[in-house]
């Protein structure tokens, strides 16, 4: 909760924009105080549609990265440029505390649990993909959405993995809701079945009330879209059930549960220890 509290300081938090460049620091900072043997970072320029040519930087942690075996655990950092859904203030600031917020503050919190514990099956790599909310920083709200980051990490997989591809990658968003309810999307069966009903199997085991697994969502286009088509079996933890808060001003931090975080924590914790 401290680490959404943090982000939500620098609203907005969309590219470009100061607040972006201060998550990007704040990440960076708090991934110096694990045991993550290397952090590095992967920037390009993107020539955006109708924009001015914008800079992007995905930021990489891995813990135990001798291992060949990886995994990775994403989310993206950046957030909507305003609160577009609002019906009353659709030019404001959207605070992000659900939407994008929470999946940096399983990751960070995640990254800190493994410092104190011992070395993972997996070697595990952290990624904070940037531009996952588009070239207009708009998500949904723009028409011609695509995520930036992940589709230009998966275009460059061999730079980052020269030798041999991770083996699976769960990307996480919107995990925070105090109603939380996660529910497969049919997206992730598809790309990686197995894997989704084995950590949903954990999930039902730790948080039964959170983890259904007897409704399908319709598929979801994520940052594990580029993942899984670059040949990583990659699913995403998401909850759109977020009505009326979703992309509006309303998106604050009394909409979050450290039981909601604790109950995703908890369970992937529990399946990157499961080999």
């Amino acid at each position: 909760m401290a680490d959404i509290a943090a982000q939500l300081r620098y609203a907005p938090r969309s590219i470009g924009t100061p607040g972006h460049e201060q998550t990007f620091a704040y990440i960076k900072a708090e991934l110096a105080k694990t045991s993550a043997k290397a952090v590095k970072t992967q920037s390009w320029s993107y020539e955006a549609p109708a924009r001015n040519t914008i800079e992007l930087t995905n930021l990489i942690a891995s813990f135990n990265p001798e291992n060949p075996r990886r995994i990775i655990v994403a989310t993206h950092y950046d957030s909507i440029v305003r609160a577009y859904r609002d019906a009353e203030k659709p030019n404001d600031p959207m605070p992000g505390a659900n939407n994008s917020a929470s999946g940096v503050a399983v990751l960070l919190e995640t990254a800190r649990a493994l410092s104190a514990l011992p070395p993972a099956p997996f070697g595990v790599d952290f990624i904070f993909f940037d531009g996952e909310e588009g070239p207009h920083a708009l998500g949904e709200g723009d028409p011609q959405w695509a995520p930036i980051g992940s589709r230009y990490f998966a275009a460059h997989l061999s730079d980052i993995y020269p030798d041999r591809k991770p083996e699976k990658a769960v990307d996480f968003d919107m995990v925070c809701y105090k109603n939380l309810r996660l529910n497969p999307d049919m997206s992730s069966l598809l790309y990686a079945g197995a894997e989704v009903r084995k950590f949903w199997g954990i999930g039902k085991s730790i948080s039964p009330e959170v983890f259904e697994l007897d409704r399908i969502e319709a598929p979801i286009g994520d940052d594990h879209t580029a993942l899984a088509g670059a040949g990583i079996p990659s699913f995403v933890v998401i909850d759109f059930k977020y009505e009326p808060w979703y992309n509006t001003t309303k998106d604050t931090i009394d909409k979050c549960s450290a039981k909601s975080l604790e109950a995703v924590g908890r369970t992937l914790l529990r399946y990157l220890y499961t080999p």
